[in-house]
């Protein structure tokens, strides 16, 4: 057998019983995280106003930038959560895959995902080249 041919079979090898509980381990670590800094992303943007915060009784900031700034800053806060949301997701979808024997196996292709991408992104659900694919067209 070549040399070439052995490395690329190591890299294909399925996921190892001991290798999914890591992968398991890992992601649920991640979720528990992710899930942290969720509730914390909720708590600033849906913080008190400006005027509840500073105890002012006028409704006119001090200044109308500050209107500006306090909705960029919201909708940046909110940006954030959505995106935390899809990755928790995206966790969750890769725990189901550890459950139903699923893990590790490309849902476009069916080729095996490399383990150094699923050390990288365990929640990985396309090989890389499919991935390549979806992201440009």
């Amino acid at each position: 057998m070549l040399k070439g041919a052995s490395v690329s079979r190591r890299k294909e090898a399925s996921v190892k019983a001991d290798e999914l509980d890591q992968y398991r381990r890992l992601l649920l670590r991640k979720r528990a995280l992710l899930s942290g800094n969720m509730n914390s992303l909720e708590s600033q943007a849906l913080k008190k106003s400006r005027q509840d915060a500073s105890g002012d009784l006028s409704n006119m900031p001090i200044h109308m930038a500050d209107i500006g700034s306090d909705n960029f800053e919201q909708e940046f806060t909110l940006g954030l959560i959505e995106n935390e949301e899809e990755l928790l997701d995206a966790i969750d979808d890769a725990l189901e895959r550890i459950e139903d024997g699923t893990f590790g196996k490309c849902e476009s292709c069916d080729k095996l995902i490399p383990k150094d991408r699923l050390k990288a992104v365990p929640h990985a659900n396309l090989c890389i080249e499919c991935q390549r694919q979806e992201e440009h067209g």
